[in-house]
């Protein structure tokens, strides 16, 4: 029946029944097991029919690949499929650790280019630098390929080599370079330090294996060699990682024994509470934990936990809410799935999930969890918190929001693409936190976009095409139309004016994507602090211990 299969996901299948078998057999809550025989029996018939029957050649393990992608779809995004040849990715998720070159890349046209090489890692000792394109991997063309196909390629296991052929600004023949993969460590902490004589900061961008441990060891170094009277942890951008190094993060500023984090799942050996394990470091120093809309899972634990046991003050947007706990669990020929196990409650009894992941609505998409189901919870201190949609700032602070012309000049990579050229053409700059776009780069700047594209449509001008579009659905725009014209003239924006008008933030992208070609991701948090309001609003509430106070104790009753 199988002759037509590969081995392999002839296997496959097996493996796959008798798994599904045995889990039929073992759980006694389960009282749908005639319905998972019949399917699977179903599934696996229709599976061999389609590969003797169909009209044309079928790839069996892309089919089978499909199947699962898709049932998996109908759950949540967080339950995926593993195969063997994305380990490196299993790797990456609960180590931080991957084979690699260990450099960002991304979609440009054609082809895949470098945008940021990691520091002290066979991209950057080769030589690679952001803005090299990948035109060659191993003697084969990267062209139209897309980033996660370019991303396979160049991970791998650390000791093996790999030779890329580039295309670079300035050079005239695509040059060759020869890499050998390393296991690639991402750092929890790109930067830590004092902002003024009194306030620290870390900032800290994933919560992978040790990520408790080396925020420990940066508050110690804080703490020791300073006049310190607050901290700031940045978890802005954080999408989480490990469970068990927000608990041991937390217990940096809690006392021992207390609990961080429940989970409750379908399998009693879900149920888990986790509680701080060490004596803290320090439970009376300020804290205020920085949050954004994409800070998510682990982040929001530390934000969470904190807030219920009124330990910091949470500074910011309201977090992404996702409340649900993955395991990776091995399955057959060293494929693995990363499936959602249970959802995790922080210590005033919320759960902070968002989104209801169990129903679909009539478009078939999955709603956020509806206001009528929201239920308020206490804090310690007897403050009122809320279930359901994240974490929701003790400060909420307005959006950051970028002008036209500077959202435009982004996206369009004209701020990458220049600072690329910038960095071709000098060989060093002053030291991140010293560096300043002057009026001459800016102005270098100018010329180098003035023959680019870089248009875009504002708000006004594009309600005045929507009123345009109704007035001549409804046959009124023939009368209107001498006015409309008049004031859609007066409308027209002035890029050469919106790019003066609007240059303190034009310069500030310019400023950080040009320190991180010279100073890495270091320099990147670095360049990005100098003009931060939400970092200073967060050191203004530290400073202020009488409202800091006053928070923690009555805020929110």
């Amino acid at each position: 029946m199988t002759k037509n299969i590969p081995f392999n996901t002839a296997l496959f299948i097996k493996s796959l029944i008798l798994l599904l078998s045995i889990s039929i057999i073992a759980p006694a809550q389960n009282n749908n097991n005639f319905e998972i025989s019949k399917n699977l029996d179903i599934y696996t018939t229709l599976y061999k029919e389609l590969n003797k029957n169909y009209v044309d050649e079928i790839n069996p393990g892309k089919l089978m690949e499909t199947g699962i992608d898709a049932m998996l779809k109908s759950l949540d995004p967080y339950t995926v499929f593993i195969p063997e040849s994305e380990i490196e990715d299993v790797k990456f998720i609960t180590t931080g650790q991957y084979g690699g070159i260990g450099a960002k890349i991304q979609q440009r046209e054609e082809y895949v280019i470098i945008s940021e090489p990691y520091e002290g890692f066979p991209a950057h000792k080769a030589g690679l630098i952001a803005g090299d394109k990948i035109l060659k991997i191993n003697g084969k063309s990267a062209k139209n390929k897309t980033s996660k196909d370019v991303s396979e390629v160049l991970k791998g296991q650390a000791g093996t080599e790999l030779t890329i052929t580039i295309e670079r600004m300035g050079e005239e023949e695509p040059l060759k370079k020869e890499l050998i993969r390393e296991n690639v460590k991402i750092d929890h902490i790109p930067f830590y330090g004092m902002l003024d004589k009194h306030i620290g900061y870390i900032k800290l961008i994933s919560f992978t294996k040790d990520a408790g441990k080396d925020v420990k060891n940066a508050f110690v170094d804080l703490k020791n060699n300073n006049d310190l009277k607050g901290i700031i942890i940045d978890v802005r951008g954080n999408g989480g990682g490990l469970l068990h190094e927000a608990v041991m993060v937390s217990n940096i500023f809690i006392e021992k024994g207390n609990l961080i984090v429940s989970t409750k799942g379908k399998l009693p050996d879900k149920n888990q509470k986790y509680k701080t394990t060490f004596t803290p470091i320090d439970t009376e120093i300020p804290v205020a934990i920085m949050v954004n809309q994409r800070s998510a899972s682990a982040s929001e634990i530390v934000a969470g936990s904190l807030q219920d046991l009124d330990r910091a003050v949470i500074v910011g947007h309201r977090t992404f809410g996702k409340g649900l706990v993955q395991n990776v669990i091995p399955i057959s020929y060293n494929s693995k799935a990363k499936i959602t196990i249970a959802k995790y409650y922080i210590p005033s009894g919320r759960c902070i999930q968002a989104i209801d992941y169990s129903h679909k609505n009539n478009n078939g998409d999955f709603d956020k969890i509806p206001d009528s189901l929201i239920t308020t919870f206490k804090t310690r201190n007897g403050r009122t918190v809320y279930d359901g949609k994240g974490v929701n700032p003790d400060i909420l602070l307005d959006d950051l929001k970028f002008s036209n012309i500077a959202s435009s000049l982004f996206v369009k990579h004209h701020i990458f693409d220049y600072a690329t050229k910038f960095s071709f053409e000098t060989p060093s700059i002053p030291k991140a936190k010293d560096f300043v776009i002057t009026d001459e780069i800016f102005e270098d700047f100018k010329n180098f976009i003035s023959d680019k594209d870089y248009d875009y449509t504002s708000k006004s001008e594009k309600a005045l095409e929507d009123l345009k579009k109704f007035a001549k659905k409804e046959n009124y725009f023939e009368a209107i139309k001498k006015e409309y014209k008049a004031l859609e003239e007066k409308m027209k924006h002035d890029k050469k004016a919106d790019i003066n008008k609007y240059q303190d933030e034009i310069k500030d992208l310019l400023r950080i994507e040009i320190a991180t070609r010279y100073y890495y991701q270091k320099g990147q948090v670095i360049s990005s602090m100098k003009k931060d309001p939400e970092i200073e609003s967060a050191i203004e509430i530290l400073m202020d211990t009488e409202k800091y106070n006053s928070i923690l104790i009555n805020k929110f009753n």
